[in-house]
């Protein structure tokens, strides 16, 4: 390809996708290099749960706008608002969940604490031994499958140039920029933003920046088509479940149990020690899920650093080089933290702040 773009994004989930697409309505000539097809990776094998409910009190507002991008995508991209409940089942939980959602609620979600009568007049089907409950109505899901399909199109519809099947094995400094080279294939652009999720730490190290990020791997399980046992999406108060049933019957259940692998292996694998107490739990908060067969269970990658925020922004000394990946609840967040990277990148004065990636890291706690 002998055409030098002013900016190559690597990768093509939601976020890399998001950003092409600013970048391209800011007039700025982009490609977006993917390894696999738009949207199959990390955007498109999660569970699409838009919950305020588990995201970071300090992300909430970005958490809020990009809520209100997906609902305005709407059945192009599966959105249901359907409401969630988070769930308490011990003096133990019932307080963790207190702590948590009051933050959030003053953090600007629309949550409320809600009694366990109440909760089973909505959802019989629930277990009876529910201590404490909160609600926010706003919560819902979207159908991750078709997020490629939605974000092709998009780039489609916008003349941004693609290139599928594109794994990235070197990233040169070259006289205009960057030379990006997936085997004997080359890219060359002025500059260059990493959007690869737990692919980053690999690609970031090709241009010697040793960033700390470390990649989780989810796992979610769908089961078969089932009677209808829940209208909302569920949490529980530690956050080791969601639940959400589609339309079509089907259940899905995640809540970050791992599973096995690295980002560089490729797909993680399914341990089945951490599935079958993903399971358990699930069958102990809708008892009738006994008597419903799964179908199959599968992982997908999550990126982060220790303190869990962000990493958006410029690489150190590199002017030509930037990078957005590791936010926690990145398929909600997605679509608007793309869009503020774009606009940084244009020059833009940006409407919240961005993460700067040079920032000193430390663990933090997750909240």
């Amino acid at each position: 390809m002998n055409v030098i773009f002013d900016i190559a994004v690597i990768g093509g989930g939601i976020m890399g996708c998001g950003a092409a697409l600013r970048l391209s309505e800011g007039g700025m000539n982009t490609v977006v290099l993917e390894q696999g097809d738009i949207g199959q990776g990390a955007s498109g094998v999660n569970a699409g749960t838009l919950s305020m409910q588990i995201k970071r009190v300090k992300l909430m507002p970005y958490a809020i706008k990009g809520h209100e991008m997906w609902e305005k995508m709407g059945d192009q991209v599966g959105f249901h608002r359907t409401g969630g409940y988070t769930l308490a089942f011990n003096d133990k939980e019932a307080d963790l969940l207190h702590e948590r959602m009051s933050m959030k609620k003053e953090a600007g979600a629309n949550i409320e604490f809600v009694s366990p009568d109440k909760i089973i007049s909505s959802e019989p089907h629930l277990s009876k031994k529910i201590v404490a409950a909160s609600y926010c109505p706003d919560d819902g899901y979207a159908n991750s499958s078709l997020t490629g399909q939605y974000y092709r199109n998009r780039l489609r519809e916008l003349d941004v140039s693609y290139i599928e099947k594109f794994g990235v094995t070197d990233i040169l400094e070259h006289e205009e920029g960057w030379k990006i080279c997936s085997g004997a294939r080359t890219v060359v652009a002025k500059r260059i933003l990493l959007a690869a999720g737990g692919w980053c730490k690999k690609l970031a190290a090709m241009i010697g920046a040793d960033l700390p990020i470390r990649a989780r791997i989810n796992t979610v399980t769908v089961t078969e088509r089932a009677p209808q046992l829940l209208s909302s999406i569920l949490g529980h108060a530690t956050g080791l479940l969601t639940m959400k049933q589609k339309e079509n019957g089907t259940i899905l259940i995640g809540g970050g149990w791992q599973g096995k692998g690295t980002p560089e292996q490729g797909r993680g694998q399914i341990d089945i020690k951490n599935l079958i107490p993903n399971l358990q739990l699930a069958k102990f908060v809708i008892p009738a899920l006994a008597n419903i067969r799964v179908i199959r269970s599968w992982t997908g990658f999550e990126a982060n650093v220790p303190d869990f925020y962000p990493l958006a922004g410029k690489l150190a000394n590199r002017d030509n080089a930037f990078i957005l990946g590791c936010v926690r609840g990145g398929y909600t967040i997605g679509p608007y933290i793309s869009k503020l990277m774009g606009d940084f990148i244009l020059g833009r004065e940006t409407e919240m702040p961005l993460f700067d990636p040079s920032r000193d890291i430390i663990e933090g706690r997750l909240i």
